[in-house]
């Protein structure tokens, strides 16, 4: 790492290879931001990113395995040496009917909640002192957690995806409260995103083309847009901002 890239500002995303993580990471490196990127599994678009990316760097790690974040948090932090933003958008999901409580195992509560609520929590905590570091007074350094509209509306996959992403929020207003002013925390809420994943969803397509004041679901550029604005203000802390095309006014 050159003198001159290790001056140069920091953006881990993790679950950057593919869909919204993926656009956010690409809109901060247009930003000027050098990436980390990450996943879990898809490692070749992983490489392929980092090569198209000077300065970018790849990891691959399971976040629902608490040794690979700390070999996580460990190889960013040698890439780069430094850490201005962490963007917690890997996330699970499990779709069961609202009122099939006995599909809802406890099994699946811990599974989604390792990696919806305690991944972002230890990776926060690993990273706080290096978020610190590199905040300056006119530069607070930013976390983003990306969240659900359904950890606000009573809604989504499943009861203990939509409870995860609740507590994934109220984390959210928690540290904006307890490290400001050196590091900001916001978070991201959107509905439906049209990701490949999200093509066979015929019913929440359905919902926003019939329900949604915008008719349509959000474009994962369109998420992107938000979280460079969020980044790139200085002032904004605490907030969760719901990215749904107007669903939540229906």
């Amino acid at each position: 790492m050159t003198a001159a890239l290790s001056q140069r500002r920091v953006a881990l995303v993790t679950g950057s290879t593919s869909g919204i993580g993926r656009a956010i990471a690409m809109r901060l490196a247009q930003d000027g931001f050098a990436i980390a990127f990450h996943s879990r599994a898809s490692v070749m678009a992983g490489k392929a990113l980092t090569e198209a990316h000077p300065g970018a760097s790849y990891t691959q790690a399971d976040l629902a395995d608490a040794a690979q974040v700390q070999y996580l948090v460990a190889r960013v932090l040698s890439n780069h040496g430094r850490l201005d933003v962490l963007v917690n958008n890997a996330g699970l999901s499990a779709t069961i009917p609202h009122a099939d409580l006995q599909a809802a195992t406890p099994d699946i509560w811990r599974t989604l909640y390792e990696v919806n609520v305690i991944a972002p929590w230890s990776l926060i905590t690993a990273l706080e002192p290096a978020l610190r570091q590199a905040a300056r007074p006119a530069c607070p350094s930013c976390i983003l957690n990306i969240s659900s509209h359904a950890g606000i509306r009573p809604k989504g996959a499943s009861i203990p995806y939509a409870t995860s992403k609740a507590a994934l929020n109220h984390m959210t207003k928690l540290l904006a409260l307890n490290l400001a002013p050196s590091i900001r925390v916001n978070a991201i809420a959107p509905g439906l995103v049209n990701t490949p994943m999200s093509q066979k969803w015929a019913a929440a397509r359905e919902l926003w083309q019939t329900r949604s004041p915008m008719g349509r679901g959000a474009e994962p550029e369109e998420i992107a847009d938000v979280a460079s604005m969020l980044v790139a203000n200085r002032y904004i802390t605490g907030e969760i901002v719901m990215t749904d095309g107007g669903l939540n006014l229906t």
